[in-house]
């Protein structure tokens, strides 16, 4: 991987460019990667400045990574033009296009970046064209796959679990609940008001 990392250090002022063939030995280097193999041209033309410097990638190749449909290997296209700003600092930064590189550094390693822009040119799902996907793993997973009608049956409500007189049961002893607590009502009046009552009468006699 040495052939990606960049000492710019060296570099004048202004535009350099720098061309790579990315191959299978370049996605088997790397600790993790969702590429089983390829072939990519990768044209990268950096520009130094003062405080920064801008790269301007462009790809255009073919890698092979998993079906999403049947897991198996299919090839898919790859191709585009990318843009990286390499500034100096010591501040982290949320752009996913801007990359902070120390004061002291002296080189660049571009390995990442490149895998991370050609994983960006990936579609959203990558499959076989129709009837190119491994029939046998197809015929397997469609025996795990649920039945919809099956669902359907369980997210069903049978009405007749409610019981509506138990719900008129309900509000009526609540009703009765609440006019038990109710003085103005026709109920007999709770004997602890009648106490405060005659208690309160007597001691306005006291004081007059």
């Amino acid at each position: 991987m040495r052939e990606f990392i960049i000492p710019f250090i060296g570099l004048k002022q202004g535009s350099h460019t720098f061309e790579y063939s990315i191959n299978d030995a370049f996605f088997e280097g790397l600790d993790y990667s969702i590429i089983h193999s390829g072939e990519v041209a990768v044209d990268l033309v950096l520009e130094k400045k003062d405080t920064m410097m801008v790269a301007h990638f462009a790809m255009e190749g073919v890698v092979s990574t998993d079906c999403d449909r049947c897991t198996d290997l299919v090839n898919v296209p790859v191709s585009g033009e990318f843009q990286l700003i390499y500034k100096f600092g010591t501040d982290p930064s949320d752009d996913e296009t801007l990359v902070i590189i120390h004061p002291d550094a002296y080189e660049i390693d571009v390995t990442n970046d490149i895998y991370e822009l050609i994983t960006v040119s990936l579609p959203l799902r990558c499959i076989h064209e129709e009837g190119e996907c491994n029939e046998e793993m197809m015929a397997t997973l469609n025996e795990y796959l649920l039945n919809p009608e099956d669902e359907d049956e369980d997210d069903d409500f049978d009405e007749d679990d409610f019981d509506e007189d138990d719900s008129d049961e309900d509000d009526e002893d609540w009703d009765d609940d609440g006019d038990d607590d109710d003085d103005g009502g026709s109920g007999n009046i709770d004997p602890r008001w009648s106490a405060l009552k005659d208690l309160t009468a007597e001691s306005s006699k006291r004081v007059n």
